[in-house]
């Protein structure tokens, strides 16, 4: 049997296309009860314990087509720094809505607006020099996979760090908006989540 695995792989694909409609269709018929409490808001977030094999996706199908489209590198980056995939896809949509070579005017680059150290971002002066000196330049940002490690592995070290979700955000965003920028990606975690 010459093709074999090929239909197989291709039934598979399938399949999975298929159950991926049908949970975007019903997303918008399923009315879930919303929560007012954060999980994991006074401790870093933990990955559901790991199965045999990972699902590829592990993004909430309710989120825009603009983030599923990067389901598969959101979940795998999101694994891997240990964060929960919807956690990330907030940010994301948050942050670029999905688009790859998005660009502030603040000088953010990329999926999860992460500061390069050339460009805009290259004159910000800190006391001890440059802000984003030991940052990677525009052109790696741009780069999705790239972008959304180096922004997941920042957001998990300042969980980390700060031992809480809400201050680890605040961080992670913008400096002149307080607590707005958290909040809004909390209730956008919540919301899709």
């Amino acid at each position: 049997m010459k093709n074999g695995p090929s239909l197989v792989l291709r039934g598979t694909i399938f399949g999975c296309l298929v159950l991926g409609l049908l949970g975007w269709l019903l997303a918008g018929h399923i009315e879930i009860a919303p929560t007012t409490e954060v999980a994991f808001a006074a401790a870093p977030p933990q990955v559901a314990e790991a199965t045999a094999e990972p699902e590829t996706c592990q993004v909430s199908l309710s989120y825009p087509l603009d983030i599923l489209q990067w389901c598969e590198l959101i979940t795998a980056q999101a694994v891997a720094a240990q964060l929960p995939p919807d956690l990330i896809a907030a940010v994301i949509l948050e942050e670029s809505g999905g688009d790859a070579e998005a660009y502030s005017g603040s000088g953010a680059v990329g999926l999860m607006q992460v500061m390069p150290r050339d460009g805009l971002a290259a004159s910000f002066e800190c006391i001890n020099g440059p802000c984003f000196a030991s940052r990677p330049t525009i052109e790696e940002l741009l780069e999705p996979g790239f972008n959304v490690e180096f922004g997941s592995r920042m957001l998990a070290g300042l969980i980390t760090r700060l031992g809480d979700l809400r201050e680890a955000l605040k961080a992670y965003g913008p400096m002149d908006v307080d607590y707005r920028y958290a909040d809004t990606v909390l209730a956008i975690y919540e919301n899709y989540h």
